[in-house]
């Protein structure tokens, strides 16, 4: 026999799924018209009145049916025992298009898309942060005989190009020592421990080399040394017009805490993995005007890597199950392509 909780639940369940689906408040006869719950409308009623006096669900208006609570909300995502998978042809679309990627900036720019095209919500993307890649190449382009472009390449595809000015005419066959010396000592290295490693290149450069080497090396640990402000992209943010209805009195504060870099950051904050999709629901967000949302976020990287954060956020009154599987797919497949470049 199902317990009374169990029951309970089931209706919680049954006016999400309404509620998400229609945006207007659930009443025990539709509950009992549109669902099998097995249970008389009488027994749907005392276990709505329960589910209302705990604090799950509310009743909007007078003699309106129920909508649920943040705290509803967060009893149904807690009890989602299976997300339902992406179907085969959504899967091959997602690697079809992410695959067509040429570099790492195609890739997120991709992502972003198409994490809001799938959700219907505002997407994130947070770029690798340095400090979790390792050096993957080093390269010297002469430009003019007294000037090299410098390249890092990480292995996370990320790149990053500094003009460097020797001081004197230089020949490509010094470019092309150099080049060998910043590579065997920097290739494969995370980037803070690379970063401290360029200092040893001046100390072991040969005298001929020496002033244009130190040169080489300030602009160097410039790149290798992370950067205090993090880069994200954002897609979809008009979406979130669609569902004003969702955000009575707080769109533009929603809207206007989107273009704050720090905020943003805040929302992806709690990525730990790889595998855990982390949802957090109205009151649960840190920021005050953030609290009329809901964000499904996840971290992607490598294997033993976390690189980044990806997620989507929207109204409260938003698809979690389908959500969260198209987060935690995209986020798979970045981490598949990253680590394969």
């Amino acid at each position: 026999m199902v317990s009374a909780d169990e029951r309970r639940f089931e209706v919680l369940r049954a006016i999400v799924a309404d509620f998400v689906s229609s945006n207007e408040p659930v009443g025990s006869k539709a509950l009992v018209d549109r669902h099998n719950l097995g249970v008389s409308s009488a027994t749907v009623r005392n276990d709505m009145a329960a589910l209302e006096e705990e604090g799950y669900i509310t009743q909007p208006h007078t003699s309106a049916g129920r909508i649920p609570t943040d705290k509803g909300y967060r009893l149904f995502v807690d009890r989602l025992s299976d997300v339902k998978p992406l179907s085969a042809a959504e899967r091959r679309a997602i690697q079809s298009f992410l695959d067509g990627a040429i570099d790492l900036d195609d890739v997120l720019g991709r992502s972003v898309r198409l994490l809001a095209q799938l959700t219907r919500q505002v997407a994130i993307v947070q770029y690798p942060t340095l400090t979790r890649s390792t050096v993957r190449h080093v390269e010297l382009v002469p430009i003019t005989p007294a000037r090299v472009m410098l390249v890092l390449i990480t292995d996370t595809g990320r790149v990053d190009q500094r003009m460097v000015d020797l001081g004197d005419v230089v020949g490509e066959d010094a470019v092309a020592r150099m080049r060998g010396m910043l590579n065997s000592a920097l290739a494969g290295h995370p980037l803070p421990e690379a970063a401290a490693k360029v200092s040893e290149l001046t100390v072991e450069s040969p005298q001929e080399l020496l002033d244009a080497m130190t040169r080489i090396s300030t602009v160097l640990v410039e790149s290798l040394v992370d950067r205090p402000q993090e880069r994200l992209l954002l897609g979809g943010t008009a979406n979130l017009t669609r569902s004003v209805t969702d955000f009575p009195g707080s769109l533009r504060q929603v809207l206007e805490a989107l273009e704050e870099q720090v905020v943003v950051l805040k929302l992806l904050a709690a990525t730990r993995d790889a595998s855990t999709v982390t949802v957090r629901i109205g009151e649960e967000n840190e920021a005050t005007e953030m609290r009329s949302t809901s964000v499904v976020s996840i971290g992607y990287g490598t294997p033993h890597t976390l690189l980044g954060g990806l997620g989507v956020v929207g109204p409260t009154r938003m698809d979690y199950p389908g959500t969260i599987a198209a987060v935690r797919a995209v986020a798979a497949y970045v981490g598949e392509i990253l680590s394969g470049r």
